[in-house]
């Protein structure tokens, strides 16, 4: 019996030579596990949230708050009380890159709190996890200005047999660098969307 893994990608872009791109792939037990890169950025910690709006065009500072669907304060990934987008930090080396993998149970890219259509934001200051005591500790975790974003904005479906698995990823790929709009039944997301058939 095949299972189906939902998979997506995200391409940063910011300031100065902040550049990056991040996979996702939704495992069967609901979690999401999220890898990739980010360049350009200053040694140490960096905030590194989903926000609620795929929207830039005033850059990452219109991507709205994090995204919030249970209306619950900041806190770190581990805790009860946090945003589903609240992903903690990233650690950028004396190089400025950083390499991210994180696993997260609130990060679903399907059902009614998919992060399909939203930004994922990193941040020039670390993520006090809610705990700082600062004014903006239990809303941003104090994680300072926006440096790079995401936009979730293409998106494309495919039902595959294995057979057809690897030239799949790469018709998304072209879907995505190509800058073709696809619907898939999703609002118009920053993430490409495609479906892996794995037996």
């Amino acid at each position: 019996m095949a299972t189906v893994s939902v998979k997506a990608v995200a391409l940063i872009t910011g300031d100065s030579n902040v550049r990056g791109s991040l996979h996702f792939i939704q495992e069967p037990n609901g979690a999401t596990h999220v890898t990739g890169r980010i360049t350009g950025l200053s040694p140490g910690l960096h905030g590194f949230h989903i926000h609620a709006l795929g929207d830039t065009t005033n850059g990452c500072n219109s991507t709205g708050p994090h995204f919030n669907p249970l209306k619950k304060d900041h806190g770190a990934p581990s805790d009860n009380e946090r945003h589903a987008g609240d992903l903690g930090n990233i650690t950028a080396g004396s190089d400025g890159v950083a390499e991210v993998s994180i696993k997260d149970l609130q990060i679903p890219l399907s059902g009614m709190h998919s992060i399909l259509g939203r930004a994922v934001v990193v941040h020039a200051d670390p993520d006090d996890l809610g705990k700082g005591g600062h004014e903006l500790s239990k809303t941003t975790g104090n994680a300072g200005a926006r440096v790079g974003c995401g936009n979730t904005t293409f998106s494309c479906k495919h039902y595959l047999d294995i057979i057809w698995h690897h030239w799949a990823q790469i018709i998304c790929l072209e879907l995505i660098l190509d800058g073709v709009m696809v619907s898939d039944g999703y609002a118009p997301a920053l993430i490409s969307l495609g479906y892996a058939m794995n037996p």
